[in-house]
């Protein structure tokens, strides 16, 4: 059985629920941005349709997405007070709820717009031990963004999947989804730095107690070969003995 599936209601919700309404706003504006595919159900005969997400309108408080090819369908949306989303990008499952649709005209053709939602909820499949690296000459992550800025960044976590990333500002050119070709992650015992592909899967947005905000980015990585997953291992191996000596 899964991790994921051993999983209370309750600790999904803790672990993978969503609730900052910028990091939403965010992350559907990169699904629409790649026009990610969304299974829709609703309705008291849970009808499903696949849509397309075009566009996310914050000024307004809402999404708009594509129409079905059924007239029919269509019709017993718009009478539909109560829709989910699911999609699977990047073999992540990410779902949210809507309330319901209108019609409208948008770039010259017809289009549904639904309220944001509230809350979303992004369930990975296959979770991979992860560690969260010393706070102390934290381990780095270095890239460069297509529109050429530099990025230097702390590694907050660290698997063979992936980083998640510590960021106090968000940078403008960076969307989820967006492929970064030219990655390099320093770890202190190695003479050379993992040099990889990663694309970014989410962005949350966290509060300390204090009120101190800051940006959380999960990176996944891309075909890393078996000698770096192996790199990787070792480190998180040699942290968690430290950990426990000092225990």
């Amino acid at each position: 059985m899964s991790q994921i599936a051993q999983l209370s209601e309750a600790e999904i919700e803790e672990r993978f629920h969503i609730s900052s309404r910028t990091a939403i706003q965010f992350m559907l504006a990169g699904f629409a941005r790649e026009r990610e595919s969304f299974s829709v159900q609703f309705g008291a005969a849970q009808d499903v349709f696949l849509t397309t997400l075009l566009a996310v309108q914050p000024e307004k408080e809402r999404l708009i997405i594509d129409c079905s090819g059924s007239p029919e369908i269509n019709k017993r949306f718009l009478d539909s007070d109560h829709n989910i989303f699911v999609a699977h990008p990047g073999g992540i499952q990410v779902h949210f709820v809507s309330g319901p649709a209108i019609e409208l005209n948008f770039e010259g053709g017809k289009a549904f717009a639904v309220p944001l939602p509230k809350d979303m909820v992004r369930l990975q499949r296959r979770e991979h031990f992860r560690i969260e690296t010393p706070r102390i000459n934290p381990v780095m992550f270095l890239t460069r963004l297509p529109d050429g800025t530099s990025l230097s960044l702390p590694v907050h976590d660290i698997s063979v999947a992936g980083v998640g990333l510590n960021a106090p500002l968000l940078p403008d050119a960076l969307s989820v989804g967006m492929r970064l070709e030219r990655c390099s992650i320093v770890l202190p015992e190695l003479s050379s730095p993992l040099l990889l592909a990663a694309t970014v899967r989410n962005v949350l947005e966290l509060e300390s107690r204090s009120g101190h905000r800051q940006w959380r980015i999960g990176l996944q990585f891309a075909d890393l070969p078996v000698s770096d997953q192996n790199r990787i291992q070792r480190y998180i191996a040699r942290i968690e003995h430290e950990r426990r000596e000092l225990a």
